[in-house]
């Protein structure tokens, strides 16, 4: 039986790190305002939310203006540029 509890503690340990790099998911549903190969704008109340796609984006259907959609999305960084910090103000004077 510990060996049973050892190899399963052993196996959720090794998985983890799996899972750990993904980024989490959102949702925006809506009418489609625009779709091209590159990107699908849905309409969520008075806001335009244009979001990025490409040949692996998963889609049931043909989807085109009118349509109501529910898009799920992962945000991502590109690029992240590190600039030095800002200088503390109000130091204690000597």
């Amino acid at each position: 039986m510990k060996r049973v509890a050892l190899f399963l503690g052993l196996a959720l340990t090794l998985s983890a790190p799996a899972f750990a790099g993904d980024a989490k998911t959102y949702q925006v549903t809506g009418p489609v305002v625009s779709v091209t190969n590159d990107a699908i704008t849905v309409m969520k109340g008075k806001e335009k939310w244009e979001i990025a796609k490409d040949a692996a984006t998963k889609t049931s259907g043909e989807v085109k203006e009118g349509d109501k959609v529910t898009v799920m999305y992962r945000m991502t960084a590109t690029s992240i540029e590190a600039k030095a910090g800002a200088a503390k103000k109000g130091g204690k004077a000597k």
